[in-house]
Protein backbone atom coordinates (compact mmCIF):
# COMPACT_ATOMS: atom_id res chain seq x y z
CA UNK A 1 0.00 0.00 0.00
CA UNK A 2 1.61 3.45 -1.07
CA UNK A 3 1.74 6.55 1.15
CA UNK A 4 -1.13 7.86 -0.33
CA UNK A 5 -3.33 5.39 0.28
CA UNK A 6 -2.40 4.56 3.70
CA UNK A 7 -4.05 6.40 6.71
CA UNK A 8 -2.39 9.44 9.16
CA UNK A 9 -2.78 6.16 11.63
CA UNK A 10 -1.18 3.27 9.81
CA UNK A 11 1.71 5.59 9.04
CA UNK A 12 2.27 6.82 12.57
CA UNK A 13 2.15 3.44 14.21
CA UNK A 14 4.39 2.40 11.72
CA UNK A 15 7.06 5.37 11.92
CA UNK A 16 6.58 4.96 16.02
CA UNK A 17 7.29 0.57 15.51
CA UNK A 18 10.16 0.96 12.96
CA UNK A 19 8.28 -1.04 10.50
CA UNK A 20 8.11 1.66 7.75
CA UNK A 21 10.43 -0.09 4.14
CA UNK A 22 13.13 2.51 3.58
CA UNK A 23 11.65 3.66 0.22
CA UNK A 24 8.54 4.30 1.23
CA UNK A 25 9.67 6.01 4.81
CA UNK A 26 11.71 8.81 2.22
CA UNK A 27 8.16 9.42 0.24
CA UNK A 28 6.72 10.28 3.62
CA UNK A 29 9.74 12.38 4.79
CA UNK A 30 9.14 14.36 1.69
CA UNK A 31 5.22 14.05 1.78
CA UNK A 32 6.21 16.11 5.51
CA UNK A 33 8.23 18.57 3.97
CA UNK A 34 6.31 19.42 0.98
CA UNK A 35 2.23 19.34 3.09
CA UNK A 36 2.13 21.07 6.47
CA UNK A 37 -1.31 20.01 6.53
CA UNK A 38 -0.46 16.61 6.31
CA UNK A 39 2.56 16.73 8.75
CA UNK A 40 0.33 18.23 11.09
CA UNK A 41 -1.98 15.20 11.76
CA UNK A 42 0.65 13.11 11.17
CA UNK A 43 2.93 14.81 14.21
CA UNK A 44 -0.68 14.65 16.54
CA UNK A 45 -1.50 10.82 15.23
CA UNK A 46 2.11 10.05 16.88
CA UNK A 47 2.04 12.27 19.79
CA UNK A 48 -1.60 10.30 20.44
CA UNK A 49 -0.41 7.04 20.36
CA UNK A 50 2.38 7.99 22.55
CA UNK A 51 -0.17 9.03 25.05
CA UNK A 52 -1.99 5.74 24.59
CA UNK A 53 0.66 3.64 25.08
CA UNK A 54 1.66 5.21 28.15
CA UNK A 55 -1.83 5.33 29.65
CA UNK A 56 -1.76 1.96 30.72
CA UNK A 57 1.27 2.43 32.81
CA UNK A 58 -0.29 5.38 34.54
CA UNK A 59 -3.54 3.63 35.26
CA UNK A 60 -1.48 1.01 36.63
CA UNK A 61 0.21 3.52 38.77
CA UNK A 62 -2.67 4.80 39.91
CA UNK A 63 -4.61 1.19 40.95
CA UNK A 64 -1.47 0.99 42.95
CA UNK A 65 -1.47 4.41 45.08
CA UNK A 66 -5.67 3.80 45.32
CA UNK A 67 -4.74 0.21 47.28
CA UNK A 68 -2.04 1.54 49.55
CA UNK A 69 -4.46 4.35 50.67
CA UNK A 70 -6.92 2.20 51.50
CA UNK A 71 -4.70 -0.12 53.33
CA UNK A 72 -3.51 2.54 55.39
CA UNK A 73 -7.12 4.55 55.71
CA UNK A 74 -8.16 1.23 57.63
CA UNK A 75 -5.36 1.83 59.73
CA UNK A 76 -5.86 5.09 60.24
CA UNK A 77 -9.22 6.44 60.72
CA UNK A 78 -8.45 9.60 62.50
CA UNK A 79 -5.63 10.36 60.22
CA UNK A 80 -6.85 10.02 56.51
CA UNK A 81 -4.90 11.36 53.56
CA UNK A 82 -6.36 13.70 51.00
CA UNK A 83 -6.04 11.71 47.63
CA UNK A 84 -5.82 14.09 44.27
CA UNK A 85 -6.57 12.74 41.02
CA UNK A 86 -6.90 14.46 37.81
CA UNK A 87 -9.52 14.02 35.45
CA UNK A 88 -8.13 12.16 32.40
CA UNK A 89 -8.35 14.43 29.23
CA UNK A 90 -7.09 13.98 25.38
CA UNK A 91 -3.85 15.38 25.14
CA UNK A 92 -2.96 16.91 22.14
CA UNK A 93 0.38 15.86 22.40
CA UNK A 94 2.65 13.03 24.69
CA UNK A 95 4.77 16.02 26.16
CA UNK A 96 2.21 17.88 27.75
CA UNK A 97 0.94 13.85 28.79
CA UNK A 98 4.04 12.91 30.57
CA UNK A 99 4.22 16.28 32.13
CA UNK A 100 0.56 15.94 33.53
CA UNK A 101 1.65 11.96 34.52
CA UNK A 102 4.57 13.63 36.53
CA UNK A 103 2.35 15.95 38.45
CA UNK A 104 0.26 13.55 39.52
CA UNK A 105 2.59 11.39 41.04
CA UNK A 106 4.42 14.18 43.25
CA UNK A 107 0.96 15.08 44.34
CA UNK A 108 -0.39 12.41 45.41
CA UNK A 109 3.03 11.29 46.82
CA UNK A 110 3.25 14.14 48.29
CA UNK A 111 -0.71 13.66 50.25
CA UNK A 112 0.23 10.00 51.51
CA UNK A 113 3.83 10.97 52.83
CA UNK A 114 2.33 10.55 56.44
CA UNK A 115 0.99 7.69 55.89
CA UNK A 116 3.97 5.97 53.81
CA UNK A 117 6.30 7.00 56.45
CA UNK A 118 4.66 4.17 58.42
CA UNK A 119 5.25 1.81 55.86
CA UNK A 120 9.06 1.89 54.18
CA UNK A 121 8.80 -0.86 51.45
CA UNK A 122 5.48 0.69 50.20
CA UNK A 123 7.17 4.27 50.19
CA UNK A 124 10.34 2.61 48.07
CA UNK A 125 7.61 1.02 45.93
CA UNK A 126 6.11 4.48 44.89
CA UNK A 127 9.81 6.22 44.81
CA UNK A 128 10.68 3.47 41.80
CA UNK A 129 7.44 4.31 40.24
CA UNK A 130 8.08 7.77 39.60
CA UNK A 131 11.35 6.72 38.69
CA UNK A 132 10.21 4.85 35.54
CA UNK A 133 7.61 7.85 34.86
CA UNK A 134 10.57 10.18 35.09
CA UNK A 135 12.85 8.06 32.59
CA UNK A 136 9.09 7.54 30.52
CA UNK A 137 8.99 11.24 29.74
CA UNK A 138 12.99 11.71 29.27
CA UNK A 139 12.50 8.84 26.70
CA UNK A 140 8.97 10.18 25.25
CA UNK A 141 10.81 13.91 25.04
CA UNK A 142 14.01 11.79 23.41
CA UNK A 143 11.18 10.30 20.58
CA UNK A 144 10.19 13.97 20.07
CA UNK A 145 13.19 15.27 19.43
CA UNK A 146 13.91 12.63 17.01
CA UNK A 147 10.62 13.50 14.64
CA UNK A 148 11.72 17.01 14.62
CA UNK A 149 15.54 16.32 13.44
CA UNK A 150 13.43 13.70 10.71
CA UNK A 151 11.93 16.60 9.75
CA UNK A 152 14.43 18.94 9.67
CA UNK A 153 16.75 16.59 7.68
CA UNK A 154 13.93 16.51 4.97
CA UNK A 155 14.14 20.50 4.60
CA UNK A 156 17.88 20.24 4.27
CA UNK A 157 18.55 17.01 2.37
CA UNK A 158 16.57 18.22 -1.04
CA UNK A 159 18.74 17.76 -3.90
CA UNK A 160 17.93 20.69 -6.75
CA UNK A 161 15.71 20.03 -9.72
CA UNK A 162 18.06 20.52 -12.37
CA UNK A 163 20.85 18.16 -13.54
CA UNK A 164 24.15 17.90 -11.87
CA UNK A 165 26.86 19.44 -14.43
CA UNK A 166 29.90 19.33 -12.74
CA UNK A 167 31.43 17.77 -9.53
CA UNK A 168 34.44 17.86 -7.53
CA UNK A 169 35.40 17.78 -3.81
CA UNK A 170 35.48 20.52 -0.69
CA UNK A 171 36.67 20.50 2.79
CA UNK A 172 36.45 22.73 5.36
CA UNK A 173 37.92 26.35 6.65
CA UNK A 174 36.19 26.61 9.34
CA UNK A 175 33.31 24.89 11.53
CA UNK A 176 30.76 27.45 10.57
CA UNK A 177 30.46 26.77 7.16
CA UNK A 178 33.32 28.15 4.82
CA UNK A 179 35.18 25.96 2.75
CA UNK A 180 37.40 25.32 -0.27
CA UNK A 181 37.30 23.92 -3.68
CA UNK A 182 38.74 24.13 -6.87
CA UNK A 183 38.22 27.05 -8.61
CA UNK A 184 37.37 25.15 -11.75
CA UNK A 185 35.18 22.58 -10.40
CA UNK A 186 32.46 25.88 -10.04
CA UNK A 187 33.56 27.97 -13.05
CA UNK A 188 34.49 27.26 -16.70
CA UNK A 189 35.49 29.12 -19.61
CA UNK A 190 33.16 27.03 -21.93
CA UNK A 191 29.60 27.67 -19.47
CA UNK A 192 30.91 29.92 -16.63
CA UNK A 193 29.78 29.47 -13.42
CA UNK A 194 26.54 27.42 -12.72
CA UNK A 195 23.20 28.00 -11.14
CA UNK A 196 23.66 26.41 -8.44
CA UNK A 197 26.34 25.12 -5.93
CA UNK A 198 25.99 22.29 -3.36
CA UNK A 199 27.94 20.15 -1.23
CA UNK A 200 26.57 16.68 -0.18
CA UNK A 201 28.20 15.30 3.39
CA UNK A 202 28.75 11.49 3.70
CA UNK A 203 25.06 11.28 5.62
CA UNK A 204 23.89 12.17 1.90
CA UNK A 205 22.31 15.62 3.21
CA UNK A 206 22.22 18.65 0.54
CA UNK A 207 23.42 22.11 1.58
CA UNK A 208 23.44 25.31 -0.72
CA UNK A 209 26.51 27.13 -0.96
CA UNK A 210 27.88 30.52 -2.60
CA UNK A 211 31.06 31.94 -3.48
CA UNK A 212 32.89 34.35 -1.27
CA UNK A 213 36.31 35.12 -3.36
CA UNK A 214 38.76 33.07 -5.31
CA UNK A 215 42.03 33.20 -7.31
CA UNK A 216 41.49 31.87 -10.85
CA UNK A 217 45.38 31.85 -11.55
CA UNK A 218 45.78 29.48 -8.16
CA UNK A 219 42.94 27.79 -8.84
CA UNK A 220 41.16 27.94 -5.78
CA UNK A 221 38.11 29.08 -4.36
CA UNK A 222 36.81 30.19 -0.92
CA UNK A 223 32.52 29.52 -0.60
CA UNK A 224 30.21 29.31 2.41
CA UNK A 225 27.15 27.27 3.39
CA UNK A 226 24.11 29.48 4.04
CA UNK A 227 22.06 27.35 6.24
CA UNK A 228 21.97 29.69 9.59
CA UNK A 229 23.75 28.34 11.61
CA UNK A 230 25.51 25.55 9.89
CA UNK A 231 28.10 23.28 11.52
CA UNK A 232 30.33 20.28 9.66
CA UNK A 233 31.26 19.08 12.60
CA UNK A 234 30.88 18.43 16.32
CA UNK A 235 33.78 19.85 17.10
CA UNK A 236 36.61 22.28 15.83
CA UNK A 237 38.91 21.11 12.59
CA UNK A 238 41.22 18.13 13.39
CA UNK A 239 43.30 19.17 11.01
CA UNK A 240 46.02 22.53 10.45
CA UNK A 241 47.02 24.21 7.08
CA UNK A 242 50.72 24.29 6.54
CA UNK A 243 52.20 27.54 5.48
CA UNK A 244 55.57 26.32 4.71
CA UNK A 245 55.99 24.12 2.00
CA UNK A 246 56.43 20.13 2.53
CA UNK A 247 59.91 18.44 1.10
CA UNK A 248 60.63 16.19 -1.90
CA UNK A 249 59.50 12.41 -1.02
CA UNK A 250 57.05 13.38 1.74
CA UNK A 251 54.07 11.33 2.22
CA UNK A 252 50.41 12.41 1.55
CA UNK A 253 47.21 10.79 1.27
CA UNK A 254 43.60 12.59 -0.02
CA UNK A 255 39.84 11.81 0.24
CA UNK A 256 37.73 12.76 -2.66
CA UNK A 257 34.47 12.12 -4.76
CA UNK A 258 35.16 10.67 -7.75
CA UNK A 259 32.20 8.82 -7.10
CA UNK A 260 29.17 8.81 -4.85
CA UNK A 261 31.18 7.08 -2.13
CA UNK A 262 34.27 9.05 -0.54
CA UNK A 263 37.24 7.39 -1.85
CA UNK A 264 41.22 7.13 -0.10
CA UNK A 265 43.92 7.91 -2.64
CA UNK A 266 47.92 7.90 -1.00
CA UNK A 267 50.85 8.48 -2.66
CA UNK A 268 54.20 11.02 -2.17
CA UNK A 269 55.58 14.40 -3.58
CA UNK A 270 57.17 13.68 -6.92
CA UNK A 271 58.47 16.95 -7.43
CA UNK A 272 58.44 20.24 -5.30
CA UNK A 273 56.73 22.60 -8.26
CA UNK A 274 54.09 21.53 -9.98
CA UNK A 275 52.60 22.06 -13.78
CA UNK A 276 55.39 24.05 -15.94
CA UNK A 277 57.40 24.66 -12.57
CA UNK A 278 54.96 26.93 -11.11
CA UNK A 279 56.54 27.43 -7.62
CA UNK A 280 52.78 27.44 -6.12
CA UNK A 281 51.96 24.15 -7.41
CA UNK A 282 53.22 20.46 -6.02
CA UNK A 283 53.76 17.51 -8.27
CA UNK A 284 52.71 14.65 -6.45
CA UNK A 285 52.62 10.35 -7.43
CA UNK A 286 49.12 10.11 -6.63
CA UNK A 287 46.39 8.39 -7.83
CA UNK A 288 43.22 10.40 -8.44
CA UNK A 289 40.33 11.10 -11.13
CA UNK A 290 37.91 13.09 -12.08
CA UNK A 291 35.66 14.34 -9.05
CA UNK A 292 38.63 14.56 -6.78
CA UNK A 293 39.68 17.96 -7.59
CA UNK A 294 39.35 20.29 -4.61
CA UNK A 295 40.44 17.52 -2.74
CA UNK A 296 42.55 18.16 0.41
CA UNK A 297 46.47 16.90 0.35
CA UNK A 298 47.38 15.48 3.79
CA UNK A 299 50.61 14.44 5.53
CA UNK A 300 50.74 11.66 7.88
CA UNK A 301 50.48 14.17 11.02
CA UNK A 302 47.16 15.48 9.55
CA UNK A 303 48.79 18.94 7.97
CA UNK A 304 47.03 19.95 5.14
CA UNK A 305 49.60 20.62 2.19
CA UNK A 306 47.11 22.02 -0.19
CA UNK A 307 44.51 20.99 -2.76
CA UNK A 308 43.88 18.73 -5.58
CA UNK A 309 43.85 21.17 -8.71
CA UNK A 310 44.63 18.36 -11.76
CA UNK A 311 45.15 15.19 -12.54
CA UNK A 312 46.71 13.59 -15.08
CA UNK A 313 45.28 12.32 -18.54
CA UNK A 314 45.56 8.73 -19.62
CA UNK A 315 48.98 7.74 -20.02
CA UNK A 316 50.09 10.23 -17.90
CA UNK A 317 50.34 9.28 -14.17
CA UNK A 318 51.60 13.44 -12.60
CA UNK A 319 48.59 14.65 -10.19
CA UNK A 320 49.03 18.63 -9.41
CA UNK A 321 48.70 20.23 -6.34
CA UNK A 322 47.81 23.54 -5.19
CA UNK A 323 49.73 24.05 -1.75
CA UNK A 324 48.48 25.46 1.41
CA UNK A 325 49.97 28.78 0.73
CA UNK A 326 47.49 29.66 -1.75
CA UNK A 327 44.70 29.21 0.62
CA UNK A 328 46.34 31.16 3.08
CA UNK A 329 47.03 34.14 0.44
CA UNK A 330 43.70 34.05 -0.65
CA UNK A 331 42.36 34.53 3.07
CA UNK A 332 44.50 37.51 3.71
CA UNK A 333 42.02 39.17 0.94
CA UNK A 334 38.84 38.65 2.17
CA UNK A 335 36.57 41.34 3.38
CA UNK A 336 36.99 43.27 6.53
CA UNK A 337 33.48 41.54 7.82
CA UNK A 338 34.62 38.04 6.29
CA UNK A 339 36.41 36.58 9.28
CA UNK A 340 38.02 33.00 8.82
CA UNK A 341 40.43 31.76 11.87
CA UNK A 342 42.55 28.49 10.74
CA UNK A 343 42.88 25.83 13.41
CA UNK A 344 46.00 26.35 15.53
CA UNK A 345 46.76 22.89 16.45
CA UNK A 346 45.63 19.50 14.91
CA UNK A 347 44.74 16.24 16.13
CA UNK A 348 45.63 13.74 13.54
CA UNK A 349 49.39 13.50 14.56
CA UNK A 350 49.15 10.92 17.01
CA UNK A 351 46.16 8.66 15.02
CA UNK A 352 46.05 5.56 13.21
CA UNK A 353 45.49 6.17 9.20
CA UNK A 354 42.26 4.64 9.98
CA UNK A 355 41.37 7.14 12.68
CA UNK A 356 42.21 10.06 10.42
CA UNK A 357 40.34 9.28 7.77
CA UNK A 358 37.48 8.66 10.31
CA UNK A 359 37.83 12.32 11.79
CA UNK A 360 38.13 14.13 8.12
CA UNK A 361 34.84 13.05 6.93
CA UNK A 362 32.24 14.94 8.38
CA UNK A 363 34.84 18.06 7.23
CA UNK A 364 35.35 16.55 3.50
CA UNK A 365 32.08 16.39 1.05
CA UNK A 366 31.01 16.46 -2.74
CA UNK A 367 30.77 19.76 -4.52
CA UNK A 368 28.34 19.65 -6.97
CA UNK A 369 27.33 22.58 -9.60
CA UNK A 370 23.65 22.82 -11.31
CA UNK A 371 22.83 24.70 -13.90
CA UNK A 372 19.75 23.87 -16.66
Amino acid sequence: MSINNKSIWELAEGYLAGSIPQEEFARLKDRLSADAAFASEFYEATDLIRSMEDGGKHKRFRGMLRDIHQEQAVKQQTKKAKLIWFTPQLLRTSAVAASVALIISTITIWTLKPSIKQSESQYYTISRAVTDLKKAQAQQAAQQKQLKLDLDNTKKSSAPVSDVKYTGTGFALSNDGYFVTAYHVIYTKEDGYGDSVYIVNHDGQYYKASLINFNADADVAILKVEKPGFRFGKGELPYTFSANKAGLGAQIFTLGFPKDDIVYSEGYISAKNGFAGNALQYTLELPAGHGQSGSPVIDEKGNVLGLLTAVGSPGEENTYSVSSKAIIDLLETLPDDTSIRLPKSGKLAKMTREQQIDKMEDYTFSVKVYKK
